[in-house]
This record gives C-alpha cells, sequence and structure tokens, in this order.
C-alpha cells in the first residue's frame, strides 16, 4: 500500500514539472526526470535489493545516493536564498531597475506585465526615483523590449521622464551591465531595486553583485502557478552558474 501512495505522489511531481508546456527548459527537464527516477526506484525495489547484493552494485547506489543528496542540499539552500531575496527594502535608491522578458508584438508578456505592474506600484509610492526598463529586441520580437516596457509604464501613468531604455541585452547579465553603464552615463549611484519575478531575484541579485551594484534591494512579481516549479529548478542551474563565476 505504502509503495502506490509514494508512486502516486511521484507522479503528482512529475505533472507539477509538466503543466508548464509547451516551455521546456532545464527545470521542467530535471524535475521530469527525477520523478520517473523515484517512481522506478518505488515500483521496482527490488532491482534495488539486487543492485545491493554485490559490490559494484553496492557502490553505484552509494555514489547515487550520494549525488541525490548533494543536490538535494544545494537545492534547499537556493530556495532559502530565493525565498530571502524576494523582498528586501533599501532606503533612497538611485534607480529601479526592471529586467526585461518576452513580449506579445507591441504588447508585454503576462509575465513582463506582472512585473511592470509591481514596478508601477513602487514608482507611485516613491515618486522622485527614476526606473531603468531593459531588454533588447529578440529574434522573434517586433520591437525591443525596453520599448514595449516603457510604452506600458507611460500607459499606467508614469511620467515619462522618469524612464530611460536599455535596449541592447539579451540575458540577465546583460541586461545588468547594460543597466549599470547607463546609470553611470546619468550620474547615478549604483544603488539599485531590482524588479523582476521572485524566483529570478536571487540570481539576479548575484549578478547585479558582480557587476558593482553598492546596495540591492527587491520588488518581486508573482509567477504564474504553472510556471513555478519549472522556473523555480532552473534557478538552482543558474545559481550554480553564478557562484562558480565568483
Amino acid at each position: 500500500m505504502l509503495k502506490y501512495i509514494l508512486a502516486s505522489a511521484e507522479l503528482i511531481l512529475m505533472v507539477l514539472f509538466l503543466i508548464s508546456l509547451p516551455f521546456v527548459n532545464m527545470g521542467n527537464i530535471a524535475g521530469v526526470a527525477v520523478s520517473l527516477i523515484l517512481m522506478l526506484i518505488t515500483l521496482r525495489f527490488d532491482l534495488v535489493k539486487r543492485l545491493w547484493s554485490v559490490t559494484g552494485g553496492r557502490i553505484a547506489l552509494c555514489a547515487a545516493a550520494a549525488v541525490m543528496l548533494a543536490a538535494a542540499g544545494f537545492g534547499i539552500f537556493c530556495t532559502v536564498k530565493m525565498l530571502q531575496a524576494r523582498n528586501v527594502q533599501i532606503d533612497d535608491p538611485a534607480a529601479v531597475v526592471v529586467l526585461g522578458c518576452q513580449i506579445r508584438g507591441d504588447s508585454p508578456s503576462r509575465m513582463l506585465k506582472r512585473r511592470l505592474d509591481a514596478a508601477h506600484d513602487y514608482l507611485v509610492e516613491h515618486p522622485d526615483v527614476p526606473v531603468i526598463v531593459s531588454g533588447g529586441k529578440g529574434s522573434d520580437e517586433d520591437y525591443p523590449e525596453a520599448v514595449v516596457m516603457k510604452n506600458y509604464l507611460i500607459g499606467t501613468g508614469i511620467d515619462e521622464e522618469r524612464i530611460f531604455t536599455e535596449e541592447k541585452s539579451s540575458t540577465t547579465d546583460e541586461n545588468l551591465e547594460f543597466s549599470f553603464a547607463l546609470m553611470d552615463e546619468l550620474g547615478l549611484r549604483r544603488d539599485i531595486v531590482l524588479v523582476t519575478d521572485g524566483y529570478h531575484q536571487y540570481r539576479a541579485q548575484l549578478i547585479a553583485e558582480r557587476h558593482g551594484a553598492d546596495r540591492i534591494g527587491s520588488v518581486s512579481a508573482d509567477t504564474e502557478f504553472r510556471f513555478i516549479p519549472t522556473y523555480w529548478v532552473r534557478e538552482w542551474f543558474g545559481i550554480f552558474q553564478q557562484l562558480a563565476l565568483k
């Protein structure tokens, strides 16, 4: 009975990583792979017993268990850091930096709209802080993301004079590198409030620190539920890469 309860839980876990389809990335690939491995172990535990009965099998199982424990530990570490980074307040920021995301024609995608709405609320509460909208033109996009982002914020009532565009970047690393270069041109301190999805904040902050940020606050947009497991796990791979660069 316990075997089938565990298998059902593992099946539900796999479904959580499949509901983000047709979007495919390392997050749902890893999530589905781990779910299938756990289901195989649960349903065919007799195979594990057979492997354990021979020396080579014991070595292989111990090695696999060590890898899985290390991965689980790193995932827990990342999760704690990601949760802590979601909403960090700083006083007197020099600028708000909104990280770009996919656009649809001349409109922001749902994910990007949530980021812009979160930025709007912060900008209304802090009327003296300028904002940099950051994002270039992807191969499947008609306009630079920053242009669409600026137009959206203007449409919500944010003064155009407060909005500066960074229109060349194609990655989070470039978002922040080029935004800081623009801030230097404008004579602004490198004290920023980052606006992005909550799952993305910790990695973005690591990148900002690498590019010379002095202080970093955060305002996090909500993420659609069906994308959270996939993008959350994908971030672990990105965080590992950033920590390796330190």
